[in-house]
Order: structure tokens, then sequence, then C-alpha cells
């Protein structure tokens, strides 16, 4: 019997309007942008508003998918190597959440390992979070955070600075060719 929070049941979401948000992030960070600058977090804001509530519930969604497909890219190279992906994923991620308490408090911290974890075991990640409500305000830049974090492990193992985001992208044009 399928789970309630199987990947088939969930929405995938604007998942490329989410990987272009990621995507911002990592070439910022990796352009020696340690700061959020002011004016791209009120265009990423004004950009928001302009989708509405559905809009951004894609969004959202579609950040969810990211997580997922990394998760699941992660756990296909981990069981190559016959590792534990939860086991090796999931503790760094809190410790690198756990020393950006502004873009994540702790409190939220638990969530966002769940919603990994979930997404590790081949779970949803939006469909296991909507068993607890809903989303929360504090919780999009923990989410934001989750999916950049994982996106930047991705290009670090892949080595090289643009792979997750080619990976997704690359889905994408497949899933559109389908």
């Amino acid at each position: 019997m399928p789970s309630p929070c199987d990947p088939q049941y969930a929405p995938v979401g604007d998942v490329g309007v989410a990987l272009m948000m990621i995507d911002s992030r990592l070439k910022g960070i990796h352009d020696g942008r340690t700061e959020t600058d002011a004016e791209h977090e009120e265009l990423v804001r004004q950009f928001t508003r302009s989708l509405g509530p559905d809009g951004a519930h894609d969004v959202l969604d579609g950040a969810c998918t990211l997580i997922f497909m990394y998760m699941t890219w992660l756990r296909n190279v981990h069981e190559q190597h016959e590792k534990d992906v939860i086991e090796y994923v999931v503790p760094n991620l809190v410790a690198s959440m756990r020393m950006m308490p502004k873009s994540c408090p702790s409190e939220v911290i638990p969530t966002m390992a769940g919603l990994v974890t979930a997404a590790g075991l081949g779970l949803s990640p939006n469909l296991w979070r909507a068993q607890y409500g809903d989303w929360t305000d504090e919780e999009m830049n923990p989410l934001e955070a989750t999916a950049f974090l994982l996106a930047e492990h991705i290009n670090r193992i892949a080595d090289d600075p643009d792979f997750a985001t080619r990976m997704i992208t690359e889905a994408l044009s497949d899933a559109d060719e389908d």
C-alpha cells in the first residue's frame, strides 16, 4: 500500500522559478557576495508578490521538488558507495543551518531535517510537511536554505559549481520532451 506521502501524489510546483532562486543564491556566493544584497532581496520580494498566493505556493512546491530531486541524486550516489544518505547528509545540513541563525532559527531546523529525511527515504517533502499543518512564515527562509545547501553539497561532490542546476535543468528538458 503506497504512503500518503508518496511522490506520485505530490504537486510538482514551479520548479523553474524555485531553481532560478537557488541558482541565484549559488552564483552570489561563488561571486563572493556573502551578505544578502538588499536590492536583490527586494527584487525577490516583488517577484514573489507578483506571483500571488497560488504562484507563491507553486514556488514552495517547486522548492520541495528540488529537495526531493537533490536527495534522490544524493541517495543514489551514497548507495553506490554503500553509504546511508541520511547518515551523511542530514547531520551536515543541520550543522550548516545552525551556523545560519538569522536565516534558520533553531526552532525550524528539526522541521527541515525531517523534510530532508523524508526526501531521503523517497517520500514527498511537501506532503510530509503537510501532515503537520500549513507552512509558516518562519519556515520560508530555512526551506530556501535547505535547497541551497543541498545544491551546494551536490556541487562539491561533483566538483562543478553548476552541476546541481544543470542536473535539474536537464531533467526538466527531458520531461518537456516526454
